[in-house]
């Protein structure tokens, strides 16, 4: 093989495998001698790749990590196998992965050739996941915002609105905006963008964003109005949808209780290693007082006062519900009433 910069990507893509290499083995599937190998180890090394020799009587090479990750070089197994595994990543509400995996889909799907786009548009086409609950997000849209985020470029898209509706029924309008982060709160997705129309800051739910279309205009970053973008969507969120906030002492260790008390409205303080301090909000004090007894420990609330009537309500319907006694037939607001 005569052409050196084909012959080190192969040289490459042989050590990215996680073995030790003879020189005399990459010698004969180069298709050179022992002494061009050595020379080409030395090109590597002068790219960065850190790749260590050892000494005996063959000798023989391995890429072993460095301080920063290098390139990689990827068959057409491996690409179809990384896309599609990023795509399942994105949909799971692992902490910390989702955003991450966006970021790393978008970069690889712009680089995948044609042939192999197709590959991985049929393996997700004939693949069904069970849903774990929650609305779903289609990782060709992640992926087209993540690429505009990255690349501060505007981007147009339709948006069906639907706060506070049950089913999220509500008009469709043609959005131009500048995006900002993705932010996964949940098992949902937001896009903070600044609406270029309404001329002002925005967080639009990806689950109702559909045929994003970047338009090519390049923009500088402005400045959001909040600390991090996803302080601004917790923000956003607890002034559209919270009307009641209620404050509470738990008896149960706060990283037992983190996992259930992890959305954007929830505040947990630990006191000691046996109780912490809930502050938390919702659209209902009918919510309130059925999230926290489904918090399967002791608590004492605080505040508001009419939280703990709701709790007593709740209380006697489950004490009668469990005696078998029928009904009561009026006066008492039950569960699932007006808050």
């Amino acid at each position: 093989m005569t052409d050196t910069p084909a012959r080190l990507l192969n040289l490459l893509s042989l050590l990215q495998t996680p073995r030790e290499w003879p020189g005399s083995e990459l010698a004969d599937r180069l298709q050179v001698t022992p002494r061009t190998i050595r020379r080409d180890i030395e090109r590597l090394r002068d790219l960065g790749y850190p790749v260590e020799a050892t000494r005996g009587p063959v000798g023989g090479y391995r890429l072993v990590a460095g301080a920063a990750m290098p390139p990689l070089l990827l068959d057409d197994e491996e690409a179809v196998a990384i896309a599609v595994g990023l795509r399942a990543a994105a949909g799971q509400a692992v902490e910390g992965i989702e955003e991450a995996s966006v970021r790393a889909l978008a970069k690889l799907v712009q680089v995948l050739p044609a042939r192999l786009r197709h590959r991985v548009g049929s393996l997700n086409a004939a693949t069904v996941r069970l849903d774990a609950g929650g609305p779903r997000v289609d990782p060709e849209v992640l992926t087209v915002l993540a690429t505009a985020v990255a690349a501060r470029e505007r981007i147009r898209f339709t948006y069906r609105a639907g706060w506070g509706r049950p089913q999220g029924g509500g008009a469709e309008t043609r959005r131009l905006v500048e995006p900002h982060r993705l932010v996964a709160a949940g098992r949902r997705w937001y896009l903070v963008a600044y609406d270029n129309e309404r001329e002002d800051w925005r967080i639009f739910r990806v689950d109702r964003l559909r045929e994003p279309q970047p338009t090519g205009a390049r923009v500088p970053p402005r400045e959001l109005p909040a600390e991090d973008a996803a302080a601004y969507v917790a923000q956003k969120l607890s002034s559209l949808t919270t009307s009641h906030t209620a404050v509470a002492t738990l008896y149960a260790p706060a990283e037992r209780l983190a996992g259930w008390l992890s959305g954007p409205a929830d505040e947990l303080e630990p006191i000691d290693e046996h109780s912490c301090r809930l502050r938390t909000s919702a659209e209902s004090l009918e919510w309130l007082a059925i999230r926290l007894a489904m918090l399967g420990c002791e608590f004492e609330v605080h505040e508001p006062a009419e939280l703990r009537e709701r709790l007593r309500a709740l209380a006697a319907r489950a004490e009668r519900a469990a005696g078998g006694a029928a009904p009561t037939r009026g006066g008492e607001k039950g569960v699932g009433g007006a808050g």
